[in-house]
C-alpha cells in the first residue's frame, strides 16, 4: 500500500522540491498512509490470535492457566505437578491473605470476540458461592463469554444482604483475570435497553462436563445474547475435565478471589493474635441451628429443642427432606459431632488440655451450656468475638457471610484444621490447605467415630482402647497427598474437586509430613 502511494506521487520540479507547500502535503499523505497501514496490520494480527474459541482449547496460552510455574500443554503431568506449586510454597502468607507489598502490574487484556453475556445468581453460603464463582468464571472463559460480576444469595437462611463487593475485592478479581476473560460490573446500558425484558434464565444441569456447556448452553447464548444462571451450586463436574480447565478453576479460587482489604486486615489481625501464643487449632464446630434443622440431627438435644428444629425444617420449602430419623443418620455418619463428642475425639487424638482452640462457626445451638464439656477439657477456647473489640466487629455484624470470611482466613492459616462435619466450608478450606503445602487437616470419619463413641459410652471399650482406635482410624486422614476418589455416575458421593484439587498441586513439604507424625 505504501509502495503504491509512492508510485502515484507526481515528480516535483526542482524549483518546488525545496520549500514548496505541495511537497509537504505529499509527504504528509505518505506518512499518514504508512501509519494507517501499520495500525491495520497490527489489529488484524491481534484478532487472528483469538479467533474461533472454544473450538481450539489446546491453543490457550498455558501461562494463562498455570501462572505459578506449571507445565505447559503436552508436557508430562508428573512435571506439571512437581512444578505447579513452587511459587505458592515460597509465598505462603500471600496465598492466605492475598496481600502484596506493592500492587502488581496490570496483565495484558485478552482480545476476543465475546459470544454473549453471562449473568449468575449464586446460592448458598460463602463457600458454596465461592466454589460456584470459580466454576462460572471457568465456563465463561471456555465459551468466550463476558461475565457480569456475580450476584450473591440474599434469600437463604442467613439472609445476608452483602453484595459481591462487600466480600471480595472486585477490582482485583477483574484485573487478575483480564488476560483470560472479560468481567464487567453490570450489563451495558445500551445493551440492556435493547432487550427490554429479563434475560433468558435457567439452572444449568448439575455436575455437567464442558461438553454440555459447549453443545447445549453456547447455542442458547448465541440466540439470546444474555443468559442468566439462577442456580450455580455444583454445576461443573469434579472429574473428566481438561487439565487446563481444572487449573483455571484453581487460579480463580486461589489467586483471583481475594476478600476485601477490610476483611483481610481484620483476618490478619486475628491470625497474628493467635500466633503470639504459638501453636493453635481451628475447630469448625458445625453445631449450629440451621445445620441441625436441615440435617435432622438431634442427638443430645432435648425434646423441646427437637421440636424447634423440626418446625424450622418444615418452614423452609427448599429444604426438601422433611421426615428424618436422627439416630439412623447419626449411625451412618451423616450428622455433625456434638460438642461433647468432639471433646472426647480431640482428647483421643492426643491434643493436650492446654491447646489453643479457635472455634470457627456461627452461634452454637444451645450456647454455653452445650460448650461446657468442651470448655472443661480445653479451657483455652476462643472465638473472634473474644479476640476483637466490639468496634472492630461492628461493620461485619448482621453479615454472616463477611463473618464467615474472617473464619475462613483463620482456618486456612491454622496449624491444624478439624471440621466436625464435611460441609462446604470444611471441603473448600481443606482444598485450600492442600494447595498451600498440604497443611494438616483432620478429616474425621464420623461413621467410625460414632460406633467407637457408643462403645466407650457403654463401657465396652476402655479409654486407652478408644484412643488407640481413634488414632488408627485417622492416621491417613490428615490432609496428606491422596488421589481424588472418582465414582462414575455418582458425583455426589465422590471426592469434591475443591477439597482435593490435585491437578493444581505440587509435592508436599517433608516438614509438614513429619510434623503430622508428632502431633497425631
Amino acid at each position: 500500500m505504501v509502495d503504491d502511494a509512492r508510485a502515484r506521487k507526481p515528480s516535483l520540479p526542482a524549483s518546488r522540491a525545496f520549500g514548496g507547500g505541495g511537497w509537504r502535503r505529499a509527504a504528509m499523505r505518505t506518512w499518514i498512509l504508512r501509519v494507517g497501514s501499520s495500525i491495520l496490520i497490527w489489529t488484524a494480527v491481534m484478532q487472528l490470535t483469538s479467533v474461533w474459541q472454544p473450538r481450539l482449547p489446546k491453543s490457550w496460552p498455558p501461562a494463562c492457566f498455570d501462572r505459578r510455574g506449571g507445565a505447559v500443554a503436552g508436557q508430562g503431568d508428573g512435571d506439571a505437578n512437581a512444578n505447579a506449586n513452587l511459587s505458592v510454597l515460597g509465598r505462603e502468607e500471600h496465598a492466605l491473605s492475598g496481600s502484596l507489598s506493592s500492587p502488581p502490574a496490570l496483565l495484558p487484556r485478552r482480545v476476543y470476540k465475546s459470544n454473549g453475556y453471562l449473568k449468575v445468581s449464586c446460592n448458598g453460603g460463602l463457600n458454596q458461592m465461592r466454589a460456584a464463582i470459580c466454576d462460572m468464571v471457568t465456563i465463561a472463559r471456555y465459551l468466550n463469554l463476558t461475565l457480569v460480576i456475580p450476584e450473591l444469595d440474599k434469600t437463604s437462611f442467613w439472609a445476608d444482604p452483602s453484595d459481591f463487593g462487600d466480600i471480595f475485592n472486585v477490582n482485583h478479581f477483574i484485573n487478575s483475570l483480564r488476560d483470560e476473560v472479560k468481567i464487567v460490573k453490570s450489563l451495558p446500558k445500551k445493551f440492556s435497553r435493547k432487550i427490554h425484558t429479563e434475560p433468558f434464565s435457567m439452572p444449568p444441569v448439575s455436575w455437567s462436563s464442558e461438553k454440555y456447556y459447549l453443545k447445549q448452553i453456547l447455542p442458547l447464548i448465541r440466540k439470546h445474547k444474555v443468559i442468566h444462571f439462577n442456580r450455580t451450586d455444583a454445576r461443573l463436574a469434579n472429574n473428566g475435565l481438561p487439565l487446563r480447565l481444572q487449573r483455571f478453576r484453581c487460579r480463580v479460587n486461589y489467586e483471583a478471589l481475594r476478600f476485601t482489604p477490610e476483611i483481610e486486615a481484620l483476618g490478619d489481625k486475628l491470625i497474628s493474635i493467635l500466633r503470639r501464643s504459638g501453636f493453635f487449632v481451628v475447630l469448625h464446630l458445625r453445631y449450629e441451628m440451621d445445620m441441625l434443622s436441615f440435617s435432622g440431627c438431634t442427638h443430645g438435644c432435648s425434646d423441646k429443642e427437637t421440636e424447634e428444629l423440626t418446625r424450622m425444617r418444615y418452614a423452609f420449602p427448599w429444604w426438601k427432606e422433611k421426615e428424618i430419623v436422627s439416630e439412623k443418620k447419626r449411625l451412618d455418619g451423616l450428622c455433625p459431632l456434638t460438642p461433647e463428642e468432639t471433646a472426647l475425639v480431640l482428647q483421643a487424638l492426643g491434643f493436650k488440655g492446654d491447646t489453643l482452640i479457635y472455634i470457627a462457626s456461627g452461634g452454637i445451638y444451645g450456647g454455653e451450656r452445650r460448650l461446657a464439656a468442651l470448655r472443661t477439657s480445653y479451657p483455652k477456647i476462643v472465638r473472634k468475638e473474644m479476640l476483637l473489640s466490639a468496634d472492630e466487629l461492628r461493620p461485619f455484624q448482621n453479615h454472616s457471610t463477611q463473618m464467615a470470611a474472617l473464619d475462613y482466613l483463620v482456618s486456612v492459616a491454622s496449624d491444624v484444621f478439624v471440621p466436625t462435619y464435611d460441609g462446604n466450608m470444611a471441603k473448600v478450606v481443606e482444598g485450600h490447605r492442600r494447595y498451600t503445602g498440604f497443611r494438616r487437616t483432620i478429616v474425621l470419619d464420623r461413621r467410625e467415630l460414632v460406633e467407637l463413641l457408643d462403645l466407650l459410652r457403654d463401657g465396652k471399650l476402655s479409654w486407652d482402647q478408644f484412643s488407640v482406635a481413634v488414632k488408627e482410624v485417622h492416621k491417613n486422614r490428615t490432609g496428606q497427598p491422596t488421589p481424588r476418589k472418582v465414582i462414575p455416575g455418582r458425583p455426589k458421593d465422590e471426592d469434591y474437586f475443591y477439597a482435593n484439587p490435585q491437578e493444581c498441586m505440587g509435592p508436599p513439604r517433608s516438614s509438614n509430613i513429619e510434623s503430622r507424625k508428632s502431633d497425631i
